[in-house]
């Protein structure tokens, strides 16, 4: 008896340490797009962590795909880089279990050209390349849409149009989705080119340039992901908190003018 008991308190000796280094999990590893999205994590993120006792290492993508796979894995422990259908659809297609914590600034999606000073220089027939991932996909229509250069059919689900549901295009465009991150080379070649903003100030496009800048809805903000089972984690509410410290605000106010920002850092 004395033998069993001696083990059942070692087992929970060993079951509380356990739980002890669980919570007190000091190295994050934060993966982010190319541009602004890694940039907000290093200059307003990484430091307030830093300051927190954290050991932070930054990852950085040029895809809309990595990022997810790597946190569903375990390589990473939070990404920054997609607005919230993105990662409901992704995360259902591929089944992982993912989830948003919090929702956090983002580069408006832009119109920019090279030979166009305003969209009313369009004649008909040119070609606008616009991303081919589903979710910015039907953000870029409907930004399209926006601007009275098409119409998308009534009745389609405006989160998830592709360019076949375009009932009416007056100018006769040509709709040419490709990769995000590969908008930016297509100015030469496409009389208008729909850029994400992250893809846009990465490639050295500045928000000013573009033609019309995107009034971005809340469910296009940029949010912070985790893997389901870790949203509740220490580490998670301090991530979150970071991103709603004062010090975060700050460097948003001086470094990322004119990006859409959620209630709130206004």
């Amino acid at each position: 008896m004395k033998l069993i008991r001696s083990l059942f308190i070692a087992s929970l000796a060993l079951g509380l340490i356990a739980g002890a280094a669980a919570q007190e999990k000091k190295t994050l590893t934060i993966g982010a797009t190319a541009g602004p999205n890694f940039d907000q994590v290093k200059l307003g993120i990484k430091p307030i962590l830093e300051k927190k006792g954290y050991t932070v290492k930054l990852v950085e993508f040029n895809d809309y795909v990595q990022p997810n796979l790597a946190l569903a894995q375990g390589s990473l422990d939070a990404n920054v880089f997609q607005h919230v259908i993105y990662l409901k659809k992704f995360s259902a297609d591929k089944g992982l279990n993912l989830t948003d914590v919090v929702k956090v600034p983002v580069a408006p999606m832009g119109l920019y050209a090279k030979k166009l000073k305003n969209l009313n220089e369009l004649k008909g027939g040119e070609r606008v390349t616009l991303p081919n991932d589903p979710a910015n996909l039907a953000r870029a229509l409907h930004f399209l849409e926006q601007n009275g250069l098409i119409k998308v059919k009534a009745g389609i689900d405006a989160l998830k149009a592709t360019e076949k549901d375009v009932a009416e295009n007056p100018r006769k465009l040509q709709l040419t989705p490709i990769e995000a991150a590969q908008l930016p080379r297509t100015l030469d070649d496409a009389a208008l080119v729909v850029v994400p903003g992250n893809f846009a100030i990465a490639s050295g496009l500045k928000l000013n340039e573009a033609l019309a800048l995107e009034k971005t809805p809340d469910h296009y903000l940029n949010v912070v992901a985790v893997k389901t089972e870790d949203q509740n984690k220490a580490w998670t509410q301090d991530l979150v908190a970071a991103f709603k410290s004062p010090e975060y605000k700050a460097v948003l106010d001086k470094h990322f003018q004119g990006y859409s920002r959620p209630a709130y850092l206004q």
